[in-house]
Order: structure tokens, then C-alpha cells, then sequence
């Protein structure tokens, strides 16, 4: 998911969007344990995606605190 992406959502739908990440990272995770990811390079991916959702949500609190 790229910024750009990111910043067109709502702030709602960020919220959404990084509790579904988190469910699938967890997923992807049991997963991987029991047996090996085709691709283990989308649990990166994954939490590289949610850090950048939780970032734009926090950026978004800190500017509404300004005003």
C-alpha cells in the first residue's frame, strides 16, 4: 500500500484498515509456524504497511491537536 494510498482514506477507515493488518499479520504468522509462506517476505511487507497506516493516523491526531 503506498502513502499516497493511505492519505486518501478516512480517518475511520484507517482505524479499520490497520485492525484488519494486524488480524492478518497474526494470521500469516500461525501460518508460517506450522508451515513455511510461499512468500515470507509479505510478513515484512505486512508490518511495514501497518507502520505506515499507524503513522498517518498519528500524524492526523497531531495536527488536529494544533488547532
Amino acid at each position: 500500500m503506498k502513502n499516497s494510498e493511505i492519505r486518501e482514506l478516512s480517518t475511520k477507515e484507517l482505524v479499520e484498515k490497520i485492525d484488519d493488518q494486524k488480524a492478518l499479520l497474526v494470521r500469516m504468522r500461525l501460518n508460517h509456524a506450522v508451515s513455511p509462506l510461499e512468500n515470507p517476505n509479505k510478513l515484512g511487507e505486512t508490518k511495514r504497511d501497518i507502520a505506515r497506516l499507524v503513522t498517518e493516523l498519528r500524524s492526523r491526531e497531531l495536527s488536529e491537536n494544533k488547532k
